[in-house]
């Protein structure tokens, strides 16, 4: 019996990816992938055009043009310098022309490559390794409706219903190279990918509400016993809306594929590929329909729509718009600031929050502080005494309220040793609720926040620490040799003093008077 020796899974992707433009494609109706109106009524966001009533004519939104530029220059991708709109012809109850707007053979980006850092770490908890994907085209089309199976409230119906809110929403549909080895791999490009996306401003990226769709063309080349080498059919799987989805369904079809081929023998082939959908309850896939290949589509230029000529003004504009990316940005603050991999990435989880960093570190800079101190002292308030009270209010810790320059004179008075660190965060705290632009020394003072770093009024306290039975036994510990015991008595000097003292100079002076 002939066995499989060794398979290697290949895996590309398409990515859709909905716009968040104010209108539709090729209209002025509401996009429902705008924040604005997300939540409007079925139906209700719909025109002539998206309806595809006779006489309505599509116009192209420049708006769209450009987020998708944007997103193909991050890729790495070549911006086509003419390319044109074509008719994608097929029938389905949620597609009102029975045709899709798209682009067939010019898209607007093709011919990209990124160095994404989606590999195997290189040691354990490490930085996943550097690999290059290649983007073989990003284009634009307009999505279809949605069709619903069963009724508002989960009521269950025989029949389906049609929103088309979604439909003439922008969608820029970006392909790879099948250049992914692992399930790991795809799931670390696709969470990159709607990060720099986000990062961008294109997409809010929402998966639940399909801002974002993920589907993985997937196939194995089998080397047999006998030498033979056997390549599967490709299998896509779609519109994959979560990382554990796409995850899911990749490792099912490299388990899976090897079964069918000793089943039935097919191999990779014209009219060979399959769609598949997952099924998440059964951690399966199963089958939909055997995949069109393109002339099945009878693709044809849009009478309706003019080319579009993007000369090098319009194209390097766009370019010069594009921020640093979020992963170079990472990686830059790792090595700057010798921030830890899980520092970094928190900081860069948005891109706010990582100007609002920048900035933080440039006012504390400003101020004299060496810039790789002033990283590593910026990030530990913002992902400290900010990250706190983000989550406790629901908000990212750069809408906390607080200015640059106030965080900035905030860390100082911590560098000149005016105030200690409880005192810090009470101050960070104070400044989120404060008037804008209050200065924290001025509160520091009012509030009696300001350490003490006199000798003498350091003493007291110490005295009256150690004069108190309570602290009898701590004393004795330290004393006997267990010198972390000393922790507790600077503690209570802490407390005696109601966070004034120095914290240096109590245990110095403690250290001084058990010794």
């Amino acid at each position: 019996m002939t066995k499989v020796v060794r398979s290697t899974l290949l895996v590309g992707l398409e990515v859709h990816v909905e716009l968040a433009t104010r209108s539709k494609m090729f209209c002025r109706a509401p996009n429902p992938a705008c924040p604005e109106f997300g939540d409007a009524e079925p139906n209700t966001l719909i025109d002539p055009v998206v309806l595809g009533l006779p006489g309505a004519l599509p116009v192209m939104n420049k708006a769209a043009l450009d987020m998708a530029m944007s997103v193909g220059l991050a890729l790495g991708c070549q911006v086509a310098e003419h390319t044109k709109w074509d008719r994608k012809n097929y029938f389905y109850p949620d597609l009102p022309k029975a045709y899709q707007i798209s682009q067939y053979d010019l898209p607007i980006c093709f011919d990209g490559a990124v160095d994404a850092p989606i590999g195997e770490p290189g040691a354990p908890g490490g930085e996943p390794a550097p690999k290059r994907v290649g983007i073989i085209r990003a284009h634009l089309e307009e999505d279809a409706g949605k069709l619903l199976h069963e009724a508002p409230g989960g009521r269950a119906i025989d029949f389906s219903i049609v929103d088309y809110n979604r439909a003439g929403t922008p969608l820029l549909e970006i392909v790879t190279q099948p250049d992914f080895r692992s399930a790991d791999e795809v799931v670390r490009f696709a969470q990159l990918l709607r990060h720099i996306c986000r990062w961008l401003g294109v997409t809010e990226g929402v998966m639940q509400k399909g801002h974002m769709r993920f589907e993985p063309n997937i196939n194995l080349h089998m080397e047999l016993d006998d030498g033979r080498l056997i390549k599967t059919p490709v299998v896509e799987i779609k519109n994959l809306n979560s990382f554990r989805a796409v995850k899911g369904a990749i490792e099912f079809e490299q388990m899976d594929q090897p079964r069918r081929w000793m089943e039935d023998g097919r191999v990779m082939g014209p009219g060979a590929k399959t769609t598949r959908g997952w099924d998440e309850a059964r951690g399966c896939t199963v089958v939909q329909r055997e995949k069109e290949d393109a002339h099945e589509y009878r693709y044809f230029p849009d009478p309706d729509l003019v080319p579009v000529n993007i000369d090098e003004r319009w194209r390097e504009s766009v370019r010069a718009a594009l921020p640093e990316l979020p992963h170079v940005r990472e990686r830059r603050h790792r090595e700057e600031y010798a921030l830890s991999a899980k520092e970094a990435a928190a900081l860069n989880d948005e891109r706010a929050n990582s100007d609002y960093f920048e900035a933080c570190v440039e006012e504390l800079a400003a101020r004299g502080v060496l810039r790789d101190g002033a990283g590593k002292k910026a990030a530990n308030v913002l992902l400290q005494s900010g990250a706190k009270r983000a989550n406790e209010r629901g908000v990212i810790f750069s809408r906390l309220g607080p200015a640059p320059a106030q965080v900035a004179a905030l860390l100082q008075l911590r560098e000149d040793g005016k105030i200690g660190s409880s005192a810090m965060d009470e101050l960070f705290g104070l400044l989120c609720d404060g008037p804008a632009g209050a200065d924290p020394e001025t509160i520091a003072r009012e509030r009696g926040l300001i350490q003490v770093s006199d000798p003498g009024a350091v003493d007291k306290w110490v005295d009256a620490v150690l004069a108190n039975p309570a602290n009898a036994k701590s004393v004795e510990a330290y004393k006997g040799g267990k010198t972390t015991a000393i922790g507790a008595l600077v503690g209570a000097v802490m407390k005696e003093s109601k966070g004034q003292a120095d914290a240096k100079l109590v245990k110095e002076a403690l250290e001084r008077r058990l010794a």
